[in-house]
């Protein structure tokens, strides 16, 4: 069974930094695709980030709102993949969700494309 947890969530004030990092267990396959999704309230689930899983490497996929601001990393040896944001905005402001799927997708996709959740893990931006 796989299972995700996140970390890193917090409060920080506009223009500022934080790190999220998604630990996955239970993959026996070393192709998947593992993402970063948020909701804020009121407004529909959106996936922001995502990246493909191959062997020997990996590739990412950004929404048009994250892209330049927010970047992945993947760590193959801890199954951890993680999502540096800087220079947030209150828009940022949203539950954060780590999700996955042992399918292969190059795109984002959409939360109908994932079988794996994590419970989420709150992001608060402002003054």
């Amino acid at each position: 069974q796989v299972q995700l947890v996140e970390s890193g969530g917090g409060s920080v004030q506009p223009g500022g930094s934080l790190r999220l990092s998604c630990a996955a267990s239970g993959y026996t396959n070393s192709r998947h695709t593992m993402a970063w999704f948020r909701q804020a309230p009121g407004k529909e689930r959106e996936g922001i980030a995502a990246m493909t899983m191959y062997a020997g490497g990996g590739k990412a996929h950004y929404a048009g709102s994250v892209k330049g601001r927010f970047t992945l990393s993947h760590d193959w040896r801890k199954n951890t993949l993680d999502l540096q944001m800087n220079g947030l905005k209150p828009e940022d402001t949203a539950m954060y969700y780590c999700a996955a799927t042992s399918g292969v997708l190059w795109e984002l996709g959409g939360i109908n494309d994932y079988d794996y959740w994590g419970q989420g893990t709150q992001v608060t931006v402002s003054s």
